[in-house]
């Protein structure tokens, strides 16, 4: 399958309400901060957890669709599919002598496994799978105003033991945001993606997966978490025709209601802006993707 001939980059909003987005487990887990802004954070390592996740419940037994980074999988049992597939012998951290035969195994993970493709993988552990790097990075997501992080006490009426049926109630914590609307940055290499074989397939599945991904990542901790919007520009060639920084330029996010100082509520006292004008003779397009 042919990779994708052209470079992207996109600006992805994405809002939380009464929920943690990301807790910081330096910090109790609460809510990750700016300590500078006080605007809340969130790291590309999560944003990329909810892609694969998306990733492997959509495209479930898809050849070519497995999650390398799973939970609780050992890396050391991932890289040696690629050996046995190939029916190579490995040897303890290092790749085969035969530059083919080294490049066959790497190419075998970036061809059967989609983070890996995607995102790049260090597969250097005890069977050495090689190391690729990957077209598609996230920056991290940063809210657009301050947040304001709420402790919230809770209880458990159940209890483990029998002898602790008569003690008090476990008291507990939970931390969220009332509300935060989140802004971060994407960037997808053609040239990276001839190396690992990311193709127009995969894209498609990545603009899904920022979509949907949240709807199958509900819980307790998270509150209601759903993408806003996404807004991407294609170049016109691999190398791209314009720096990334003066498209992300481009858009703006207005606050339109609520008193100024005060925390916004919803997604509807914002207002993003998206400024076209001239793209179309930098050789850029600007897909509203939703």
């Amino acid at each position: 399958m042919m990779t994708i001939q052209n470079r992207y980059e996109f600006v992805y909003f994405f809002d939380v309400i009464n929920g943690n987005p990301n807790g910081d487990p330096d910090a109790g887990n609460m809510p990750r901060l700016d300590p500078e802004s006080s605007k809340g954070l969130v790291t590309d390592v999560s944003l990329k957890r909810k892609i694969r996740n998306f990733i492997q419940l959509s495209e479930e037994n898809a050849p070519g669709y497995d999650i390398y980074v799973l939970e609780k999988s050992v890396l050391n049992r991932q890289n040696q599919k690629a050996y046995d597939a190939l029916e190579i012998k490995s040897e303890s951290k290092k790749l085969p002598k035969e530059q083919e035969k080294a490049k066959a195994v790497t190419d075998w993970m970036c061809a059967n496994f989609f983070d890996v493709r995607a995102f790049g993988a260090v597969m250097t552990t005890e069977v050495n799978s090689g190391q690729v790097r990957g077209p598609l990075q996230l920056a991290f997501a940063k809210s657009i105003d301050p947040i304001i992080p709420l402790e919230i006490s809770i209880t458990r009426m159940a209890v483990t033991n029998e002898k602790d049926l008569e003690k008090e109630r476990t008291m507990g914590r939970k931390h969220i945001v009332p509300y935060g609307l989140y802004r971060v940055h994407g960037f997808i290499s053609a040239k990276l993606a001839e190396k690992t074989g990311f193709s127009d397939a995969d894209l498609e599945k990545v603009w899904k997966s920022l979509e949907m991904m949240f709807e199958h990542d509900h819980s307790a901790a998270r509150g209601e978490m759903s993408a806003r919007k996404l807004i991407v520009f294609k170049h016109d060639n691999a190398l791209g025709s314009a720096p990334a920084h003066k498209l992300f330029d481009r858009v703006t996010v207005e606050r339109i209601k609520g008193e100024e100082g005060t925390p916004a509520a919803e997604f509807n006292d914002y207002a993003i802006r998206f400024n076209k004008d001239g793209l179309a003779d930098l050789g850029v397009e600007a897909i509203e993707v939703f």
